[in-house]
């Protein structure tokens, strides 16, 4: 067995092994725990980007990873065109988040708990990768509650009344997302009598005669599960308080990737558990359409009123996850050649990741540097923090869906998407977001550069180049992905295909 075999199992234990350690580590050799966490972050990266280079080449991880042979039993990682592109957006924006957090972390936590701070980091980081890798469902259940309770921490390390609220919040819907997601996973054995995906999709057509509603009342649940944890509207009432609270770095994983890899384990489940008989008798992926639509639209009819900026941002993520969830509600079962929607929507995967990271990062930068939050008190801060606020113009743009940046490419194949499947009114809805987001973030760096300054009094501290450098890189990513998506896109298309044959 080659050694790029064993990268997925190494990669998510050394992950989870390196967290438990950190705390030791912080008492023994204080200043070890950045470079021991970017190291181990690193490593990680790297190993996705060959993991993706050999699924893309075909030459390995033609059969899953069984952990101790227990085939029967289902307990596999599989790394598939999907598993890896996921595995590359966490480890490489998670790598950027963590760094610019060596900076930001000084000033917005105490001493005592940073240590705490990257162990959960890490904790993250390794169940997202298991998220992503897992191919059975109950370890797919372990890696989610490590991921929602690392999460929650990572909000409340703040100690201020602010995050505890919000992450108690979190702590509360994410348990009821859980108890549906068991729920379901529970009908599914019994159908099938498996916890292994493939396992369960090769057995569940089996059972659509005799258990119709047993299957129904399953895809039902495991939608509302994933709805809630990667907060699909209106299921998305922990989002906002949760992320305009927590300190920086841990907004923009949150935002960037936390509520992506649900999505993601969703797209799994539903078109591979599930047949496309079932997918075409049940009109799942029509509810799945309108849910995705209202959060689209009212995201962003939400994020126009916010006064904080970061709360502004949240409630834009709300909106953004909704084209994610589009892509999947468009995917028509009865034309399952017509792919260009859903590729759409996995595009925004890591389009988000990216523009939305570096947004709160930037957030970060303006409360490190001046200490404003209010969006009201920004006129004129274009003066005094320009290249932050010359990034900042990128992101917005690639909200917005302007040519040549990664927001415009996922929202044209969503529409182009749209109108394959005979769905018009979606282009609408997709260009009415688009002005809705002009609307609310395009006068932030009009008044930040052409407005008169209202900071004379202000002292702004320099911003660390550890801040910068990660805000800087994203940016650039921005119009990468928006210039040459090709090499993306065409991973993408692999995964849909190998979804639904």
């Amino acid at each position: 067995m080659p050694a790029i075999e064993h990268y997925p199992i190494i990669m998510v234990a050394g992950l989870l092994l390196l967290a438990f350690i950190m705390p030791l580590l912080y008492i023994w050799k204080r200043n070890w725990c950045e470079p021991v966490a970017i190291f181990a972050i690193s490593v990680a990266l790297v190993m996705s980007l060959c993991i993706i280079y050999e699924v893309v080449q075909g030459d390995a991880f033609e059969e899953g990873y069984w952990m101790g042979g227990w085939e029967h039993f289902g307990i596999e990682f599989k790394a598939d065109y999907l598993s890896s592109y996921m595995l590359a957006v966490i480890h490489g924006v998670g790598l950027l988040i963590l760094i610019y957090g060596i900076g930001d972390l000084k000033k917005e936590l105490v001493e005592k708990v940073r240590g705490w701070y990257y162990t959960l980091y890490l904790l993250l980081m390794g169940a997202m990768s298991g998220m992503a890798l897992t191919n059975d469902l109950f370890n797919l259940f372990v890696f989610m509650e490590i991921v929602a309770i690392s999460a929650c921490a990572i909000i409340s390390i703040k100690e201020d009344r602010e995050c505890l609220e919000a992450s108690f919040k979190y702590l509360i819907l994410s348990a009821m997302g859980t108890g549906c997601y068991l729920l379901s996973v529970a009908m599914i054995y019994m159908i099938t009598g498996y916890m292994n995906l493939d396992m369960v999709g090769e057995t569940m057509a089996l059972g659509v005669g005799e258990y119709p509603l047993n299957i129904l009342v399953a895809m039902s649940l495991m939608v509302v599960s994933f709805g809630v944890k990667s907060a699909l509207f209106p299921l998305h009432v922990w989002l906002p308080d949760a992320h305009a609270s927590a300190p920086s770095p841990s907004s923009a994983v949150l935002s960037g990737l936390v509520i992506k890899i649900y999505a993601v384990a969703l797209v799994h489940i539903l078109f591979r558990a599930f047949p496309m008989e079932i997918l075409k008798e049940v009109p799942m992926t029509d509810i799945i359409l309108w849910m995705s639509t209202l959060g689209i639209i009212f995201g962003s009819i939400f994020a126009m009123v916010q006064e904080n900026f970061k709360k502004m941002l949240a409630y834009s993520s709300i909106a953004q996850i909704g084209y994610v969830f589009m892509g999947i509600g468009l995917f028509d079962p009865e034309r399952p050649e017509e792919t260009e929607a859903l590729v759409g929507g996995l595009l925004h995967i890591l389009n988000h990741a990216v523009m939305k990271s570096m947004l709160f990062m930037i957030a970060g930068i303006i409360i490190y540097s001046a200490g404003l939050k209010k969006i009201r008190d920004f006129d004129g801060i274009g003066n005094r923090l320009k290249w932050p606020m010359y990034i900042f113009i990128i992101g917005s743009a690639s909200m917005v869906g302007i040519p040549i940046t990664g927001g415009f490419m996922s929202k044209l194949h969503l529409a182009q998407g749209a109108i394959a499947v005979d769905m018009p009114f979606f282009v609408m809805v997709i260009i009415a977001s688009s002005l809705l987001n002009a609307i609310y973030y395009m006068p932030i760096f009009i008044n930040a550069f052409l407005s008169e300054s209202k900071h004379e009094n202000v002292t702004f501290k320099p911003v660390p180049g550890s801040m910068m450098i990660p805000v800087v890189i994203l940016g650039g990513l921005v119009l990468l992905f928006g210039i040459y998506p090709a090499p993306v896109i065409g991973v993408l298309e692999s995964a849909v295909e190998s979804l639904i044959q």
